[in-house]
Order: C-alpha cells, then structure tokens, then sequence
C-alpha cells in the first residue's frame, strides 16, 4: 500500500501522459483517471446504463460502445450535458481510483486525473499533494490540433470547456513545465520523483 497519494493534472494536450510515463519508467504505480472512465461505461456497465438513459441511445455505437467522438463534440458546446455526463462517471472514477492507489505497492503513487482542478480538491481528501504539468496556452493549443487533427474552433472550445491554467495553478503543491524537450521533462520528473520518496519515508 503506497503510503503517499500524488494527484496529476494538467490541461489538454499539456504532456500529462508523458509525465506519467517518466514516473511509471521509475516504477512508480499510476492510477489513470482517464481509464478508470472507460471502465466505468464499459458495455454492460450499470454507468453505461445510466448514460443511455440521460441521453438517448444514440450515444452508442454500433458495435455497443460509448461513441466517444459524439460524446466528446455534444458535451464540449453544451455545458448542462457535461455536467450531466460528469454527475455519472466522476464519482466511479473516484472510488476506483481511490481504491487503485491503496493497493499499489511502493512508497508513493500517483493518481493522474485531467480534472482535477474542476471537480476541485476538496472531492480527493486521500490526495495528499497535487502536481501541475503546465504549459501555455498557445502551445496547448498548437499541441492538440497536431495531435487530435482537430479544427481550431473545436480545440479553443475543449481548451475553454476545462479550469484555467491559473486555476490548476491555483491547487498546485508542484509544478512541471512542459514547454520544452522530452528530456527537460524527464528531468523534472527525476527530481520530483526523488523528492516523493523522500517524503513518502519521512511519514
């Protein structure tokens, strides 16, 4: 059981998977939010039932998925929906995440969640420090039209849908920022990853 919980965020397309993947190199567990939500509308799942039921059977695909692609443009320029869809999912994710992080071995480990600063801290008591990977806006931006090949209006629309980077800022105990190399990165993470260790010992 790790005795230490560190919470990641971050904004789209700001390099939180990159981040996890240097902690995970470390053999440090990861507890990925974004997974957790699969899990949780998983076809026979009681969270796709209940998705279903709010928004009408043409939210599924043929083959008995979630259609995340139409999921993702309805709930990006209709702010009632995403509330409605995060009313579903977030309290599951919550509870598998939770219980993912207390059973991973090693001194720490790390829950990564890309809503965080929106569901607020408060929603994560077991969280014990939360970590920021920041970047500007304009390279977020330049970074998930390259990545999504998505167009412009849709990509401000996801970026402007999430908390501001001053309000992720706002709730963060530490800070990465990702406006460089994959190496800068790394090394970032290296220290952090140190830092972690030290901490999880001295509880």
């Amino acid at each position: 059981m790790s005795d230490l919980i560190i919470g990641l965020t971050g904004g789209v397309a700001s390099g939180k998977t990159a981040a996890t993947q240097a902690f995970e190199r470390r053999g440090v567990s990861v507890a990925d939010a974004d997974l957790a939500a699969r899990t949780a509308v998983a076809p026979g799942s009681e969270g796709l039932a209940e998705v279903v039921a709010a928004f009408g059977p043409g939210v599924l695909a043929a083959d008995g998925n979630l259609d995340r692609p139409a999921m993702r443009q309805r709930i990006f320029i209709d702010p009632d929906a995403r509330m409605r869809l995060e009313a579903i999912i977030h309290p599951r994710v919550r509870t598998a995440l939770r219980a993912a992080c207390e059973a991973a071995p090693g001194p720490y480990c790390i829950a990564a969640i890309p809503l965080l600063a929106e569901g607020g801290r408060a929603a994560y008591p077991w969280i014990a420090r939360v970590l920021v990977v920041d970047v500007p806006v304009e390279l977020q931006l330049a970074r998930l039209l390259h990545r999504d090949g998505i167009d412009a209006a849709l990509a401000q629309g996801m970026i402007d849908a999430q908390a501001g980077r001053g309000e992720r800022l706002a709730i963060a105990d530490d800070v990465i920022v990702n406006d460089g190399t994959l190496e800068a990165l790394d090394a970032q993470v290296a220290a952090l990853n140190g830092l972690y260790r030290g901490l999880a010992l001295a509880d």
